[in-house]
């Protein structure tokens, strides 16, 4: 498949810390990555350095096979970005956010106001941005970062700020997105948004990515045991669970039984040795 992103040995120094350290990562032309990572690991500095934010220490990263340092301005029509923490225009409403960015790219005022619908800002359209919630900024960052349709899309916690609610409407707009061919990255602090989202999730510590594959592929890599409960609170660890559980029915003790296995956050935690930190 084409690659829409290819970035090679991407290296951000700060003195003696190495935030990005040496990463390499092709992402193909439509599909959804994700990126996990504690506080630190250099998840937003690396996307920073790939939408062309920050200029590297040393290494490379093209975008729909353009270099993105020297900031290139031919890309910006082509890609929507929406930072950890986004900046607004001053005592203007979020119609009006929005038509502002929207006349940037010659997009028209009535699909900027589809976009304040698709994300479910309409009641607050004539608010002023200062009053709105964190998650309603949050829903308009990433309205305006999509309001030119772009064909690659970069998101650094674009649910942080949402209830649970908005967050599972939210999925089922990034999740359109990409079904309509566009390319996303984004990063999360959710293991469940990950899983239900992204084709292929890279796993980031200490500038790194440890790991990087399907969700599915990265939780039969752990090869942990399946634990068992059954519904009179015992529980049974084992590696052999269709075995176990054929074992069970034959005892009739089948009702009420609940079966966990291994998980993505069970990855995360046994690659990076800690907690997740959110």
């Amino acid at each position: 498949m084409t690659a829409a992103i290819e970035v090679v040995d991407l290296t951000m120094t700060y003195g003696d810390l190495r935030a990005v350290d040496g990463v390499g990562l092709s992402v193909a032309e439509g599909e959804f990555v994700g990126i996990l990572g504690p506080n630190g690991a250099g998840k937003t500095t690396l996307l920073e350095m790939i939408e062309g934010l920050r200029r590297p220490v040393a290494g490379s990263a093209t975008v729909l096979g353009e270099p993105v340092w020297p900031r290139n301005a031919g890309l910006l029509p082509r890609i929507g970005v929406q930072l950890q923490a986004s900046s607004f225009f001053e005592r203007l409403t979020a119609r009006e956010q929005i038509h502002t960015f929207a006349a940037l790219y010659g997009v028209r005022a009535g699909r900027a106001d589809e976009w304040l619908d698709r994300v479910g800002l309409v009641e607050k359209a004539d608010t002023r941005v200062e009053d709105l919630s964190g998650g309603q900024m949050q829903r308009l960052a990433i309205a305006s970062a999509l309001v030119h349709d772009p064909e690659v899309v970069f998101l650094d916690e674009p649910t942080a700020a949402l209830d649970p609610q908005a967050r599972r409407n939210l999925w089922e707009l990034l999740s359109g997105l990409n079904d309509s061919g566009r390319t996303v990255v984004l990063t999360t602090h959710y293991m469940d948004e990950a899983e239900a989202l992204c084709d292929r999730v890279a796993i980031m510590d200490h500038g790194r990515i440890l790991e990087l594959d399907t969700p599915a592929a990265l939780v039969r890599g752990l090869d942990a045991a399946t634990r068992i409960t059954l519904a009179d609170g015992e529980v049974v660890t084992t590696r052999e669970p269709g075995a176990e559980l054929a074992r069970l029915a034959d005892e009739g003790r089948l009702d009420g039984v609940r079966v966990e296995t291994g998980t993505l956050e069970d990855v995360f935690l046994h690659l990076t040795g800690r907690e997740y930190r959110a």
